[in-house]
């Protein structure tokens, strides 16, 4: 039987890593730091797939994954979680 990529489900919203680099840019924009943003385990099963994506690899707590959703009010919103451990 072959796997189905979460990613790829209409109702599971577009979810990227934030490079390293640009999460200071984000989270002063936003005016938080890491500890004020909301969790998303590591073992989340987007999280486990986004692992599997070329360039990837293993997704460290603390990382930054940016959600992009798409709203009828808004067109798309931007939000940030930082990854936590088990």
């Amino acid at each position: 039987m072959a796997k189905y990529n979460i990613l790829m489900h209409e109702m599971v919203p577009e979810h990227w890593l934030v490079p390293v680099k640009e999460e200071e840019k984000i989270l002063k924009s936003l005016g938080v730091t890491k500890g004020q943003l909301p969790k998303i385990r590591r073992t989340d099963p987007v999280i486990k797939t986004l692992e599997k994506a070329p360039g990837i690899g293993e997704i460290v707590p603390g990382r930054i994954i940016e959600i992009v959703r798409k709203s009828r009010t808004r067109g798309i919103a931007k939000i940030y979680r930082t990854v936590i451990g088990e």
